[in-house]
């Protein structure tokens, strides 16, 4: 079966002449549908950049990204934001929900844009928000629940169109420690009972033991990568520890 997602040699370079700096270099791997992966590495090491460019935020400087057929890299700006409308979900650090909608307003829009029938759209809103555990939070405003609560509305948002690949980037880093446990917890919940497929940057080797393979990047480069198989997650958090530790740096500095 083909992979969800095939990265191939893909380079990003910012700026020109002599003033260029190589953000991504060659890097080349896949992911398989249904699995959750992880990237860490250390501060500048390209992380964001590798998610923004597979993301479609960005775009790479060479190089090819097959998301099912589709090759992303070539793209053009319509077919692009068609096509990340209907086919990706994004979760960032800082929520982005609208202070004007209430929780269900906010997790509905994506599936309005789409002209997703009502009978539906409240179908799929009541059945994310139980998975999120917010579904006693629809009617409030953002202004009026945590934040542990809005990444988990933001969350519901991302997933709530069914899309291919969730692409996180920090999605527990303004999280206190239940409430990224929490958010955790569900995403690894949908990704083992419904086949979610998801792509997450993190800082931190907790969030990252709940992933089922990390990349690691250095230098704009992949340096590493590891896979936690039948080990419990704290194992894989010790072992994640541990190569955090060798790439260079105290661990706290890895962000």
């Amino acid at each position: 079966m083909k992979p969800l997602v095939q990265v191939k040699a893909v380079n990003k370079i910012y700026g020109k002449g002599a003033q260029t700096f190589e953000a991504l270099k060659n890097i080349t791997f896949q992911v398989e549908e249904g699995e959750f992966v992880g990237v860490m590495g250390p501060s500048g090491a390209g992380k964001s950049t590798l998610l923004n460019v597979l993301a479609t935020i960005d775009a790479p400087s060479s190089g090819d990204i097959l998301i099912g057929d589709d090759n992303v890299a070539k793209m053009k700006d319509k077919a692009l934001a068609d096509f990340r409308r209907d086919n990706l979900g994004f979760i960032f650090q800082d929520y982005n929900l609208l202070d004007s909608l209430t929780v269900r307003e906010n997790i509905v829009l994506p599936l309005a844009i789409a002209k997703v029938p009502t009978k539906e759209i409240n179908a799929r809103v009541d059945k994310i928000a139980t998975t999120f555990g917010i579904s006693e939070l629809l009617n409030k405003y953002p202004y009026q629940i945590s934040g542990g609560q809005k990444q988990r509305t933001a969350s519901s948002r991302a997933l709530v169109t069914q899309p291919k690949i969730i692409f996180a980037d920090e999605p527990t880093g303004a999280l206190d420690s239940k409430s990224a446990t929490d958010l955790l917890e569900s995403l690894s919940d949908l990704n083992e009972t419904q086949n979610a497929t998801i792509m997450m940057v993190t800082h931190d080797a907790f969030a990252a033991s709940f992933c089922q393979r990390i990349i690691f990047i250095q230098d704009g480069t992949l340096s590493k990568e590891i896979h936690r198989g039948a080990k419990t997650r704290k194992q894989f958090f010790e072992e994640i520890l541990q190569v955090l530790a060798g790439i260079g740096g105290d661990v706290n500095d890895v962000i």
